[in-house]
């Protein structure tokens, strides 16, 4: 006789999911007080109680949302390719990845969270370290990617401040298309940072 039980998991994490990217949506679109549990529940065509099954409160979606929206930009920057050659032209090839990887509408919806986050202790406490985490990942990654040894303190410097650019350039974008001043930044920026690369 047939498990029934192996489809009824694989739709149980397929539902998750479909939640989990509708909040992301949600947030990112409507912002956070619009994103409650109902609203949420009909953007994903299901009901309320649904949601409920598989997150209790909008607290707990919220967050889940947060780690599945970390993994997500954490699979982007794993998926940028080697840029291949040296120099300029692979700084600016990493630099770029790592700018539209950490941008976009999974910015936005963490914008959301950490606004609130800033006047809520209890959210703050569940937000920081899943920030702090994806900040580790994101800096270990963007080391691969340019092939270089942070355990410089420059070298190390030099990478966070490329990282805390391209989340200044993502809040940019926030309210317009800043994409024509962000390219132009982007440039400058590589063309700097592999000088002082090279350098160091």
């Amino acid at each position: 006789m047939a498990d029934g039980s192996a489809p009824k998991q694989d739709r149980s994490r397929a539902t998750r999911r479909h939640l989990l990217e509708t909040a992301i949506r949600c947030l990112a679109h409507h912002g956070w007080e619009v994103s409650t549990v109902g609203f949420i529940a009909a953007e994903a065509g299901i009901s309320r109680g649904a949601v409920q099954h598989h997150f209790r409160t909008r607290e707990a979606l919220i967050l889940a949302a947060l780690e599945h929206m970390f993994a997500e930009r954490a699979a982007l920057l794993d998926a940028l390719p080697d840029p291949g050659g040296s120099g300029p032209e692979r700084v600016h090839a990493v630099v770029t990845g790592l700018v539209n990887a950490i941008g976009g509408e999974l910015f936005r919806a963490a914008l959301q969270v950490w606004t609130v986050a800033a006047a809520e202790p209890e959210l703050r406490s569940a937000v920081v370290p899943l920030e702090r985490h994806f900040a580790r990942g994101v800096h270990h990654r963007a080391v691969r990617l340019l092939g270089v040894d942070d355990t410089d303190p420059a070298v190390r410097a030099l990478i966070q401040a490329t990282l805390d650019l391209a989340r200044g350039l993502a809040l940019a974008d926030v309210l317009t298309d800043d994409s024509r001043r962000r390219a132009r930044v982007v440039r400058a920026w590589s063309n700097q940072l592999a000088a002082a690369l090279s350098a160091a």
